[in-house]
């Protein structure tokens, strides 16, 4: 049994969506980021960066993983599922992980906070943010001409970079233009397993999950 600790954000919706396509069994525990629970002395045990998700596998001695990243990379080798065996395949897969991991989550997520949340409208880090996020969405829309998947077949790059990408217009990124991305996005979107893993925890409104997405990296 895995223990999921997570929230209804981008980060989060990697680890629920990877378990649903994995299926493996699991027990959610939803933190609270009006109340600071992933700031709670138990939570930080678990993570000591106090953010989300986290998980803990009760069938391996009760370890605890946290970065959505390395979670995702460590459900895929416990099942041997979603990442190849091979060493350029395995590659392959972590290559685009890491894109998201190091580019799209990171520069869509100021994005959203210098559009949507920051007190002030500085317009020139909303330009900074925006474009670069659209440059990497080219990036993507790229690779995605020259394979159905990122990493050729399905795996835990596409779950780690969709729930980003599916909120675009939350940071005022446009995918116009970008037809193999759009067409990537459909197919995503049309997996169970993903729509299941959205609905974790039980959904809120679009608007308020990001904002408190947004919430959660200005908190120290």
């Amino acid at each position: 049994m895995i223990d999921l600790y997570t929230a209804a954000t981008p980060n989060g919706h990697k680890v629920s969506i990877a378990l649903e396509e994995l299926q493996l069994p699991y027990s959610l525990h939803a933190l609270s980021f009006d109340r600071k629970e992933q700031k709670s002395p138990a939570f930080l045990k678990i993570n000591p960066n106090g953010r989300i998700p986290a998980i803990v596998d009760r069938d391996n001695d009760d370890f605890a993983v946290f970065e959505s990243g390395a979670i995702l990379l460590y459900l895929a080798e416990k099942t041997g599922q979603l990442i190849p065996s091979d060493a350029k395949g395995r590659s392959r897969v972590i290559q685009w992980l890491m894109f998201q991991m190091g580019g799209v989550g990171p520069m869509q997520g100021q994005a959203n906070v210098f559009y949507r949340y920051f007190p002030e409208k500085l317009q020139g880090p909303i330009d900074r943010y925006q474009h670069e996020t659209r440059r990497l969405y080219e990036v993507l829309d790229g690779r995605l001409g020259e394979a159905e998947f990122l990493a050729g077949d399905y795996s835990i790059a596409d779950i780690a970079t969709y729930p980003w990408v599916r909120i675009h217009d939350w940071a005022g990124v446009s995918v116009e233009g970008l037809e193999h991305l759009q067409r990537w996005m459909q197919a995503m979107a049309g997996r169970p397993s993903v729509q299941r893993g959205l609905q974790v925890p039980p959904r809120e409104e679009e608007g308020d999950r990001v904002v408190k997405a947004a919430q959660s990296m200005l908190m120290k």
